[in-house]
């Protein structure tokens, strides 16, 4: 009876092995997992998609137009006073810094003040913050599509003071042409971190 005991422990023990084995590792489809550090609720694909808009010479683009190559996607407007500005800077050093490793991606702009910011307004602006730099605006529906796809958030104080302001989230998306959102980075991510993050990710594609 104890053999048989012994047995059935060691047979329970190997299937409990095999089952965290299959979970951490042989269960996962996800080419990814040791990149991740964020948990998105719902899973990742609920996070990006389809988007019409307008770039800095005033053509109308897609998704599939712009987002060609990894993308490092941020929403924000032209006239924030310090956080777009910070995060745009750290995004372009990130960006070079993997450059630098031989691994290219782009900074990409979308603009959630379509009112102020025209395709000349941000040609400007996306000139001064990198050269390789992708600056969208739109219609304030394609804005609001484009927005709602990766769940940001936006809002404008009172329009009627020409120097009105624009509450909005301050994500950073890590995007692929092949496998759509992959990761977003928050505002304390260092440029350093960031590059790490994102060369993990393209080092499995």
């Amino acid at each position: 009876m104890l053999r048989l005991y012994a047995i059935l422990a060691t047979v329970v023990l190997a299937i409990g092995l095999g089952a965290m084995w299959l979970l951490t590792r042989g269960g996962s489809d996800d080419k990814f997992a040791q990149c991740r550090s964020s948990q998105i609720a719902g899973g990742s694909a609920t996070i990006g998609g389809p988007f019409e808009l307008v770039n800095s010479k005033g053509e109308a683009v897609t998704d599939k137009d712009v987002i060609t190559e990894p993308t490092l996607i941020y929403f924000g407007y032209t006239f924030c006073p310090d956080v777009c500005p910070f995060d745009m800077s750290r995004n372009a050093e990130a960006i070079d810094l993997l450059a630098q490793r031989g691994q290219s991606v782009t900074p990409m702009f979308i603009s959630i003040d379509p009112d102020r910011d025209t395709p000349e307004v941000l040609g400007d602006y996306a000139f001064n913050l990198h050269e390789r730099m992708i600056a969208l605006t739109g219609s304030p529906e394609q804005v609001k599509a484009a927005s709602k796809a990766y769940k940001t958030y936006y809002k404008a104080h009172d329009k009627s003071d020409e120097y009105y302001l624009v509450d909005h989230s301050t994500f950073t998306y890590l995007v692929t042409p092949e496998d759509g959102f992959l990761e977003f980075f928050k505002r304390d991510d260092t440029a350093e971190q960031m590059a790490d993050k994102v060369g993990c990710f393209l080092d499995q594609i």
